[in-house]
């Protein structure tokens, strides 16, 4: 029984500075439900592995932090539009994204240029995507291009 105890504390003692190590490596302030990291990520390209690499790069962060901790925005622009359409052949994994709350949003001046407005649900429509990029840099959000 003693034995077991040790064995116990030790485990934990272990687990804790695994924590700890771990969490000296986020910037402080701590990122929490309150205080989310914000993260805007670029979709600019029509290239199934470069989509399919910024998709996984959501879902990375999102592990990373958790999702309660972490807010995350896809905008899709020029050629990355297509990522957004309903006959998009990533939309099975754009719509489970959106299931774990990372908003996707498309630029409306690359939608009129291709003279397309077929969306898929629940992708917000901005006016234009690289302003919205600025904007959100500007309010805190950090922007990605992976």
């Amino acid at each position: 029984m003693r034995s077991t105890l040790f064995a116990l504390i030790a485990a934990m003692t272990v687990l804790g500075s695994a924590v700890t190590a771990r969490a000296g490596t986020l910037a402080e302030p701590a990122p929490s439900i309150d205080n989310p990291r914000m993260v805007v990520l670029t979709l600019n390209e029509k290239d199934d592995k470069r989509v399919n690499a910024v998709l996984s790069n959501a879902i990375n962060i999102q592990k990373f932090y958790g999702a309660d901790n972490v807010m995350i925005a896809i905008v899709a622009y020029g050629p990355g539009i297509w990522s957004v359409l309903a006959d998009s052949p990533v939309k099975a994994r754009v719509e489970s994204l959106m299931m774990y709350d990372v908003e996707f949003i498309a630029c409306g001046n690359t939608l009129e240029s291709i003279h397309r407005d077929d969306l898929l649900e629940g992708v917000e429509r901005v006016q234009a995507g690289l302003p919205e990029i600025i904007e959100r840099r500007l309010s805190g959000w950090v922007d990605l291009n992976p």
